[in-house]
């Protein structure tokens, strides 16, 4: 397997692993995975990085780089989705400290970072050409 191959592989791996992990903390009480904020959506990520990871595996590179960019906009759609709604949550209180104080508690979590982190790695191993990888791993 090539280096670039590896590397998106991993990247896959990694979206779907932050798919579980907590991306959002409200009031302090539970952590919300992707599944808990929107659970449709976090099955067509989990499809998009598991087609990648076929495409990896078999060495389709059209079909990887495909996954992997798709994955990377699905994320970020995501990540302003979620924005927009912590933002917008509380906005129907008519008093704006207190909704401004609501807002506040809902916290964004250390699984952003490796969704994204993921993401770009598998458009990372992606871009590399076959030219410039000639280092194979056994």
């Amino acid at each position: 397997m090539r280096l670039p191959a590896l590397l998106s592989f991993v990247g896959f791996v990694l979206v779907i692993a932050a798919t579980f992990c907590p991306l959002l903390r409200p009031f302090h009480l539970a952590n919300w995975d992707a599944y808990d904020l929107n659970k449709p959506y976090a099955m067509v990520i989990l499809l998009i990085a598991v087609v990648g990871i076929i495409g990896t595996v078999f060495n389709q590179v059209k079909i990887s780089r495909l996954a992997a960019w798709l994955s990377l906009a699905l994320i970020f759609v995501f990540y302003i989705a979620a924005i927009l709604k912590v933002k917008t949550s509380f906005s129907f209180i008519p008093f704006h400290s207190i909704a401004g104080f609501l807002t506040n508690q809902l916290n964004f979590k250390w699984g952003w970072l490796l969704l994204f982190f993921g993401g770009l790695l598998s458009v990372g191993g992606t871009l590399v050409s076959k030219k410039a990888s000639n280092f194979k791993i056994d």
